[in-house]
C-alpha cells in the first residue's frame, strides 16, 4: 500500500490531493500544513510542517515511518512587479528553498522504498506572468531543481516529476476571470501522470497544450543529454 506526503495541504490542490490519494487507495496521507488540521478519514496523519522551518521539517521526518510519493505542492504566489526584493525573498524561501529543504530530508526514506518526488510547478517557469513576477521567478527556478534532482536521483531509483500547472481555480486566482481547472481535476491528472511514469506532468487544458512540444522538442532533449553527464565530471 502506497504512503504518500502532501504539503500545502489545507486548501486548493494540496487538499484535492490528499482526497485523491485517499479514493486510490492510500494506506497513509501524511498532510502537512502550517496550521493543526482534522481530518475524518483514519488514514491521514497532520503534520504541523512550514517548510520554511528547519525545526519543523525534522520533526515531520521523526513521524513518517515510511514514505512512497512526496508531493511538494506548498507555495506562495503574489503580485509584484520585483521592485521589491522581499516579495522575491519570501517567494524564494517558499517555492525553492522549501521545496529542496523538505526534499533533502525526506530523501532517505523515498530512497528507501524506491519512490517518486512530485514537486507541483507552473507553466509561468517557461513563459513568465510579470504580473506575479517573483512568483514567475521562483517556479522557474524549481523547474531547473526538478530536473536536477531528477538527473542525479535516477542511479538511486527515485523519480521526479515536474507537475506544469496552468491557470487552477484556487484562492491565488480567485480574482482573475479567466478559464481554470478545479483543483479535483488536476489532483487526479497529477497521480496519473505518477502512475504513467510522466517526467513531466500537464495535469489541465491549458498545459495539455504545450505538452507535445516540450516533450518533443530540443529543450527536453537537451535535458536529457545533459543528465546523461552525471558522474562525468572530472
Amino acid at each position: 500500500m502506497t504512503t504518500v506526503l502532501v504539503t500545502g495541504a489545507n486548501r486548493g490542490i494540496g487538499q484535492a490531493l490528499v482526497e485523491e490519494a485517499l479514493n486510490r487507495g492510500a494506506s497513509r496521507v501524511y498532510a502537512g500544513t502550517r496550521r493543526p488540521l482534522a481530518h475524518p478519514d483514519e488514514r491521514v496523519t497532520p503534520l504541523i510542517l512550514d517548510v520554511t522551518d528547519a525545526g519543523q521539517i525534522r520533526a515531520a521526518v521523526e513521524r513518517v515511518d515510511s514514505l512512497d510519493i512526496l508531493i511538494n505542492n506548498a507555495g506562495v504566489g503574489g503580485y509584484d512587479d520585483l521592485s521589491d526584493r522581499t516579495a522575491l525573498d519570501e517567494h524564494l524561501a517558499v517555492n525553492l528553498f522549501g521545496t529542496y529543504g523538505v526534499t533533502q530530508a525526506f530523501l532517505p526514506a523515498l530512497t528507501r522504498s524506491q519512490g517518486a518526488i512530485v514537486n507541483v510547478l507552473s507553466v509561468t517557469a517557461w513563459a513568465a506572468l510579470p504580473l506575479m513576477s517573483a512568483y514567475s521567478v521562483s517556479k522557474a527556478a524549481a523547474f531547473s531543481l526538478s530536473q536536477v534532482f531528477r538527473a542525479h536521483l535516477a542511479g538511486q531509483g527515485v523519480r521526479v516529476h515536474a507537475v506544469m500547472t496552468g491557470p487552477v481555480d484556487t484562492d491565488m486566482t480567485r480574482g482573475v476571470d479567466i478559464p481554470k481547472a478545479s483543483p479535483e481535476s488536476v489532483a487526479r491528472a497529477i497521480f496519473d501522470g505518477v502512475e504513467k511514469g510522466e517526467e513531466d506532468i500537464f495535469p489541465d487544458p491549458l498545459s495539455e497544450s504545450m505538452a507535445e512540444n516540450w516533450r518533443n522538442g530540443a529543450a527536453k532533449a537537451l535535458e536529457r543529454e545533459n543528465a546523461a553527464l552525471v558522474g562525468m565530471r572530472p
